[in-house]
């Protein structure tokens, strides 16, 4: 930027992206625990790390992308936006749900090849 040129640097794109992600996912999760149907901005930065003006610019983007449904700044997923929050929550989320240590199923790829009760990775505790 030059001394006259006034504008605000950008934001990142894959920042802002990211933001988006985070929000649907944040709102999603939130509506299924049973925590808010509706969120505004403070509610959204307790989930989330985030700054209020990143926050407030992509849920403006969300409202007019038709992701959200916006009343009296409290935000709502709409039809798309919580099938898009939940699908972006599912893939965040695969590896998380996999099976935990001693729980592997018949074609583990660790364990292939050897008796099941002779692997360290899936013998009973």
């Amino acid at each position: 930027m030059t001394a006259t040129d006034h504008r605000m640097p950008r934001i990142d794109p894959i920042e802002a992206l990211r933001c988006r992600d985070d929000i649907l996912q944040s709102m999603y999760w939130m509506r299924g625990e049973g925590f808010a149907e509706e969120a505004d901005v403070q509610m959204l930065i307790t989930f989330m790390a985030e700054d209020a003006a990143m926050l407030e610019e992509q849920l403006t983007i969300l409202v007019a992308d038709g992701y959200l449904e916006e009343t009296d700044g409290r935000y709502r997923l709409s039809d798309s936006g919580s099938k898009e929050g939940g699908r972006r929550f599912a893939d965040e989320m695969t590896d998380l749900q996999k099976t935990a240590h001693g729980e592997c199923g018949p074609d583990c790829p660790v364990c292939a090849g050897m008796s099941r009760d002779s692997c360290p990775h899936c013998a009973a505790a």
